[in-house]
């Protein structure tokens, strides 16, 4: 099929704006988390959570990890959709949403994920939205800790004021091990 002149034109200025449009269609994507390129589930957002954050160490540790990241889809800081929260750039481990998973621990995994999207939450996280490794010493005042388990320390940020546990507590695990 031949096509005239005014084809042509049109034919162009159709990839020309198709071609401007890519960046912003990434940057959204980049900004969903887990966004539209992806096509990873809810489930699978929060198994990848809980498999990179706690090290497939404990039952407490994966839903403490998971509670955490429903405190936050909760808030409206960050964003309202697991996904959203786990892809969000910095805030879990680098490549929690790209790198490969040792599926022998999957059974483990699946199942602590598949109960804090059904409403369990670790008795002890409260509203915690933050945790670190439990060996890491941070010189901030502004964290009351509420818990350690799976390896890792989970606080609240407060008014250095209302910090009454400044320091991460012992380790605790067991509390939910159905």
């Amino acid at each position: 099929m031949h096509q005239d002149g005014s084809d042509k034109e049109v034919a162009m200025k159709r990839r020309s704006i198709a071609r401007s449009l890519v960046p912003a269609v990434l940057a959204l994507a980049a900004l969903s988390g887990c966004g539209m390129f992806s096509g990873k589930s809810e489930l699978e957002c929060m198994e990848r959570a809980m498999y990179f954050e706690s090290n497939r160490s404990s039952r407490d540790g994966m839903v403490a990890v998971g509670s955490v990241v429903m405190n936050r889809v909760a808030s409206r800081q960050y964003p309202d959709t697991i996904c959203g929260v786990v892809g969000q750039k910095n805030q879990f481990a680098r490549g929690v949403m790209t790198r490969k998973m040792d599926m022998r621990s999957a059974p483990l995994i699946r199942n602590a994920a598949m109960s804090v999207l059904q409403g369990e939450r670790h008795p002890l996280i409260g509203n915690a939205q933050f945790f670190h490794t439990a060996r890491y010493r941070a010189n901030y005042n502004n964290m009351h800790y509420v818990l350690t388990s799976g390896g890792n320390a989970f606080y609240e940020r407060r008014k250095p004021e209302l910090v009454t546990q400044a320091f991460p507590l012992p380790a605790l695990e067991g509390i939910t091990g159905r």
